[in-house]
Formats: structure tokens, C-alpha cells, sequence
């Protein structure tokens, strides 16, 4: 099983945000002596919430510093990105990372990113599904061309040129029916994130799973799972943890994707964000809502999140992990010491 570094670069203590962005990649770079297996950023833009306009850029100085794991868009925005850039520039860190590149695909779903870059939400999923055609292609053969409704791009070949096969090295992220389809068919490997109980989730998986081998004829990843993960050996102050740091977290991400607006409701592709909606409001508000959330997440002392795991890969089978430790305002001295005793306690058990 492989475990990954998530970072999310959600700036919420004041810091400023030179220091913060610094700070957080720095973490990246240690990951890979403290036994991780790939590192990823996402790609967010504007606010508090999360900060990393170019995870390509991040994961250079990355690549500059680290020899041996993998490094993962985790993920590049694909309606506010030129599918023709996106192609250049995993192709140019895949050089300068000597092979160690994936590219981890997303549509988005806030808004206020959305009219930034002048594109509606309503759009993204024709945007992705094209985008992401048009990307695939060209990493394989190195040539870049599209006629499509959204994209119109002249035979373009691109350099550097493709140094080998993306088979297997391509992720999407799938937090809707839709999406969970679309990878099947493209034949990328599934990222979804940790939203309340995985029960709910598994008739996607399964139809993920089946959909994939019926096309490709071959058996399909497993779906990386991305978990935040709040971890200390005294139980009472993992939850005194929770309480002032998790419940703050959870509260920015319902009020960056507005999950209690009706907006959702007119999105079928956007179906998980209109659930979370629906329970935050059952639950009287997003404030209320995270004990839910939790359950989902690896939170507890290293022997609860050790049998969290295991419980959780009876439930879904074969998954990859990617740990998020830094949220909610958590100071960086716990943050680096919940990263330690994960990598310490927990991920040698994980892993093997």
C-alpha cells in the first residue's frame, strides 16, 4: 500500500504567506526521509482556505530536493487551466523529476474560483471531460490538437517530449457518479476525499471497479483516498484537538464551497456537495456537522487509526492513502509532531 503527503496550504493563523507557503513545502521535502511514497498539492486560489496556485511550480522545487517518491497534481483544476499548458508542464517536471511525475486531475467546485477565471460551474463538467481527452493524448504522443466545443487547438508538438508511457501515472479526482464514470472510461486511477461515512461510497467504488475492467480488460487501481488526519498517543487531547482545530477546518470548507447553498441543488454532477449540504443544514449548521465528517477521516490515537485502516479496507478493499496533517489553524510545532508519530507509529503498519 502506498501513503502520501496531501497538502492543502490552508493558511488560517495570520501567518504571512510567503513564510506559510515556505513552511508547508518544507514539510513535503521531509516526507520522503520519513518513509512517504508520493507528495501532492492541490491547486486553490485566492483565500485562506487554500492557497497553491501552481502545484506544477511547487512540486519543481520538490522534485529539486528529494531523489526517490513519486510527485502528484493533487489536483490541477482542468476548466481553469489550457489543456495544451497543463500537457508542457507535466512533461517538463516529468524530466526534471527523472520520471516521477503524476498528473492528478480535478473540475473544482467553488464558485468564487470559478468566476474568477471567467468560467461558469455549470460548464465544468464539459470542460473536464474534453480537457481531459485532449491531455491524455497528448502526454502519450507528445502532439496537442483539439476541435472541440471549449478548446481550440491547432497541431501543436510539444517539447520536452514525452520521455514514456503515462499508463498508470494519470489520477482524477471523483466525488460525483459522473466523475467516478468518466475515470472508469479514461481508464485513470480514482482520488476521492473523506466525506462522512464510507458506506455510502461504495456502490461508486464498485461500479468504478467493474465499469474500469469491462473496458480495459485489465483490473483497475485502487482508489487513493485522501484523509485528513489528526493523530496524538493521549485520546482526551486528540479530542480537545478535534474540537478547536477539525470543527474550524470543516467549517471553511463548507463556507468555500457554500454546501449549504441551493446552487448545488441545480448541479447533478455536483450530487456529493448537494449531500453534504443537506446533512450540514439536518445538523444545524456546518459548525454542528463535522462529528459526521470525522468518522470518515483518520483521527484518534495510532492504534484507533491503525484499526480505522483496517476496518475501512475490509469495507472498500485495495485503496492508496493521501494524509493531510496541516488545517485548521493547527500550530505548526503539532502539526510536525502528529507527522512524526504518524510516520513513527502508524505507517509502517499501514504499509505493510
Amino acid at each position: 500500500m502506498r501513503v502520501g503527503m496531501h497538502l492543502g496550504y490552508q493558511n488560517l493563523d495570520g501567518t504571512p504567506d510567503h513564510e506559510f507557503f515556505l513552511r508547508e513545502t518544507r514539510l513535503a521535502v521531509e516526507a520522503e526521509a520519513m518513509g512517504f511514497d508520493f507528495v501532492g498539492p492541490v491547486e486553490h486560489h485566492f483565500t485562506d482556505y487554500a492557497a497553491c496556485p501552481d502545484p506544477f511550480g511547487m512540486l519543481s522545487y520538490v522534485a529539486a530536493k528529494t531523489s526517490r517518491f513519486q510527485l502528484i497534481t493533487g489536483a490541477v483544476i482542468l476548466p481553469w487551466n489550457n489543456p495544451l499548458r497543463v500537457v508542457e508542464q507535466a512533461l517538463q517536471l516529468d524530466a526534471l523529476s527523472e520520471g516521477r511525475m503524476i498528473l492528478g486531475m480535478g473540475r473544482g467546485a467553488a464558485r468564487r474560483e470559478f468566476r474568477s477565471f471567467g468560467v461558469e460551474l455549470a460548464d465544468s463538467r464539459e470542460m473536464f471531460d474534453e480537457a481531459a481527452v485532449i491531455i491524455m493524448e497528448g502526454l502519450e504522443t507528445g502532439i496537442v490538437e483539439a476541435d472541440t466545443k471549449w478548446f481550440k487547438i491547432p497541431r501543436t508538438e510539444v517539447r520536452p517530449r514525452p520521455m514514456k508511457s503515462w499508463q498508470g501515472r494519470v489520477v482524477q479526482v471523483t466525488m460525483s457518479p459522473s466523475s467516478v464514470e468518466v475515470s472508469a472510461r479514461l481508464g485513470t486511477q480514482a482520488l476521492r476525499f473523506s466525506q462522512g461515512d464510507w458506506r455510502n461510497a461504495i456502490p461508486e467504488i464498485n461500479s468504478y471497479r467493474a465499469k474500469f475492467e469491462e473496458i480495459h480488460h485489465r483490473k483497475p487501481p485502487p482508489f487513493i483516498i485522501s484523509d485528513f488526519v489528526l493523530t496524538h498517543t493521549d485520546k482526551a487531547e486528540v479530542g480537545r484537538r478535534t474540537d478547536t482545530y477539525f470543527s474550524k477546518m470543516f467549517e471553511t470548507v463548507a463556507n468555500h464551497y457554500e454546501f449549504m447553498s441551493d446552487h448545488f441543488k441545480a448541479l447533478p454532477s455536483y450530487s456529493t456537495y448537494a449531500y453534504m449540504g443537506r446533512a450540514a443544514e439536518a445538523a444545524g449548521g456546518p459548525h454542528k456537522a463535522y462529528t459526521d465528517y470525522v468518522g470518515g477521516n483518520m483521527i484518534g490515537t495510532p492504534e484507533e487509526i491503525i484499526a480505522h485502516h483496517q476496518m475501512r479496507k475490509e469495507m472498500v478493499g485495495d485503496y492508496e492513502m493521501l494524509a493531510n496533517f496541516s488545517y485548521g489553524g493547527l500550530p505548526y510545532e503539532m502539526v510536525y509532531e502528529q507527522l512524526k508519530l504518524f510516520a513513527d507509529k502508524i505507517l509502517p503498519h499501514i504499509k505493510g
